[in-house]
């Protein structure tokens, strides 16, 4: 419980560039994350994401690419944030570069036996906030569809998986837009019809059902799971119809953003990530995109108004607002709009 602080906050960083022997500690993020996702804002860099459920001696993963886990430089969590080294790639910590990373926190252990509790058919294990709707579940893919157990006491609105032993696509459920198909969180491409990614089954309050196809449910791999659902006055995932407008659709989420995540579905276009620690006043438009390694842009045709229960596009890119296409959309709190006033 407590205040959306409590369970994410966004973090900037100047790398220093110490190396694995004597890596920089970040901290000011609150609390110890769960998953950390971090990007070079300065330069193209892939974008590593660690979780606690993988443990740091699983590598980082890439939200831009589909290689399995390496050494990007991420090196421990801590109590108030984590740690990174430089290696090669300049990925978490060159020297002088500007970095920002998102943080996560689930915090209670989760397992599952799915023969003993008769919940799933394959076991799961990770890490569960039910408070904040937030859960890591790795499980092994058997190649046929499967229900999972997921921890949350929702059904998740969306879930991100990626095969931790296969170069493979990231396969991504979204709620708005149905169980039909979904999303690749490396690529810009519009909603994937397909069958085989849920096989055409929502996730319930317990379990969600993995299709029986091959990116993610390949027989004796391993998979890592991150799934969401809404929660007042913390989070909310939904969609909105851009109207190519100065004068955007307006987005009501219930609380004044502190990050949002978005994506055309209807069309190609890039996952867009905004933030107010990188952006502290409206208009919020420092960009980086999920799928792209690129460095942060500062452009007003990618500017969204964080208002004080939701958000509203002002720029008219084709990734943000196009008239009459479909986007879906994740935003986490700055504070319950209860507590609120208009920045």
């Amino acid at each position: 419980g407590g205040s959306p602080q409590n369970h994410f906050n966004t973090v900037l960083y100047t790398g220093n560039g110490g190396d694995a022997n004597s890596p920089q500690a970040i901290t000011g993020v609150g609390f110890q994350p769960d998953w950390v996702w971090g990007k070079n804002r300065d330069a193209g860099k892939y974008h590593y994401l660690s979780d606690s459920v993988r443990g740091v001696s699983g590598g980082s993963l890439a939200s831009n690419d589909t290689i399995i886990a390496e050494d990007i430089g991420f090196k421990a969590f801590g109590s108030d944030g984590f740690s990174v080294s430089d290696v090669d790639s300049g990925t978490a910590n060159e020297n002088n570069n500007k970095y920002v990373a998102w943080n996560w926190k689930a915090g209670t252990s989760f397992s599952n036996d799915a023969s003993a509790t008769g919940v799933g058919s394959i076991d799961s294990a990770g890490t569960v906030s039910t408070d904040a709707g937030f859960s890591i579940i790795n499980l092994t893919g058997t190649g046929n569809v499967q229900t999972i157990a997921h921890g949350l006491s929702k059904a998740p609105e969306l879930i991100i998986e990626k095969s931790r032993d296969k170069a493979d696509n990231w396969v991504t459920f979204v709620a708005p837009i149905g169980n039909d198909g979904g999303l690749v969180l490396e690529g810009a491409n519009a909603k994937i019809d397909a069958s085989s990614y849920w096989n055409n089954t929502s996730p319930t309050s317990t379990v969600w059902t993995m299709g029986d196809q091959n990116a993610v449910n390949n027989s004796g791999q391993e998979t890592i799971a991150y799934l969401f659902h809404s929660v007042d006055g913390y989070s909310k995932i939904g969609s909105y119809i851009g109207n190519g407008n100065a004068n955007g659709s307006f987005v009501y989420t219930g609380f004044r953003p502190a990050f949002i995540i978005y994506k055309k579905t209807s069309g190609t276009g890039n996952w867009g990530i905004l933030d107010n620690k990188r952006s502290p006043f409206n208009l919020t438009q420092a960009w980086v995109a999920a799928n792209l390694n690129n460095a942060e842009t500062n452009e007003s045709a990618r500017a969204v108004d964080f208002l004080s229960n939701g958000f509203k596009a002002r720029g008219t890119n084709a990734d943000l607002n196009t008239s009459g296409e479909t986007y879906i959309y994740m935003a986490f709190a700055e504070q319950p709009f209860k507590y609120a006033n208009a920045r």
